[in-house]
């Protein structure tokens, strides 16, 4: 991918990202009671770590260094990881995201002209490799191993933050493989960094579901040609990229439907896939955004 067509990919949902990343509170998670098909739809699922663990996690830390300021750092420091991995990605310029994550961290401080001490730099990094899980998550990772699919995550994490992460909540033994784009020095929504999974799977596009976090990752994911399920935590609206995931849903339960379920006669007659916590949303001019609670 040349810079100019990298450009156009990742600087449209710059500014979009502020608004998507700054969440309100999030839906509580439907109960996982899905009884699962004989055989799984996919042969694996390739999350976006934050589909698994809540970014607002930190919220708690960052308030207790700066009482009064946590959301509202946490808001301009996650805008600014984000916006950093597009624009080193831009210019050739990588760094891994823990170091984005602290140049981010620094940003934001100075910004928001609060005194970073060393110590509350380490205090509020150490946050980012001890996330909480979502309440879904360990229910859902079960039920997708126990059928047989295959679990890797394709993250813009660190290697480090990665294991740490998983390691700290007890999921390790839930993955397959733990791939960062670190792997190959890129970023999501880089084509690169998405075929990391196919990569590391030895797979087919089609046999891959990706679970994207946030809209602009389900684009890119889609952009792709992966299956692609929206885990829109935060009931964000569609990105106006041109392209929208399969399916979307506001927890895990459906995208273990979506995983799980065997298609209808009419989706495998028809090529469509059935349709669970939305519509199929490949072409923007036929659907609205619709919110799921």
């Amino acid at each position: 991918m040349n810079a100019e067509t990298l450009r156009a990919c990742m600087l449209g949902p710059v500014i979009a990202v502020a608004a998507a990343v700054a969440f309100p509170a999030a839906p509580a998670p439907a109960p996982v009671g899905l009884v699962a098909a004989a055989a799984p739809r996919f042969k694996a699922v390739a999350f976006d770590y934050f589909v698994l663990f809540d970014p607002d996690s930190v919220v708690p830390e960052v308030e207790a260094v700066f009482p009064g300021r946590g959301r509202e750092l946490t808001n301009l420091w996650r805008t600014r990881q984000f916006e950093y991995s597009w624009l080193r990605s831009i210019t050739d310029r990588y760094a891994d995201f823990f170091a984005i994550t602290e140049d981010a961290l620094v940003y934001a401080a100075n910004s928001l002209k609060l005194e970073l001490t060393s110590d509350h730099k380490r205090r509020l990094l150490d946050a980012y490799l001890h996330l909480t899980p979502w309440p879904d998550t360990v229910d859902a990772l079960r039920m997708l191993k126990a059928s047989g699919v295959r679990i890797i995550t394709i993250a813009n994490f660190s290697p480090t933050m990665l294991r740490s992460n998983a390691e700290s909540a007890g999921l390790l033994g839930f993955f397959d493989a733990l791939v960062s784009t670190d792997a190959n020095r890129t970023y999501k929504p880089d084509p690169r960094a998405y075929r990391l999974g196919m990569d590391r799977l030895r797979l087919a596009k089609q046999d891959i579901v990706f679970a994207a976090f946030g809209g602009w990752d389900a684009a890119g994911a889609m952009s792709f040609g992966y299956p692609t399920f929206w885990v829109n935590r935060f009931n964000q609206p569609f990105e106006e990229l041109g392209i929208r995931p399969d399916h979307t849903s506001p927890n895990l339960g459906g995208l273990l439907e979506f995983v799980l379920s065997k298609p209808s006669a009419h989706s495998k007659s028809s090529g469509r896939q059935p349709q669970f916590a939305s519509e199929p949303g490949k072409s923007g001019a036929e659907q609205h955004a619709r919110q799921h609670e």
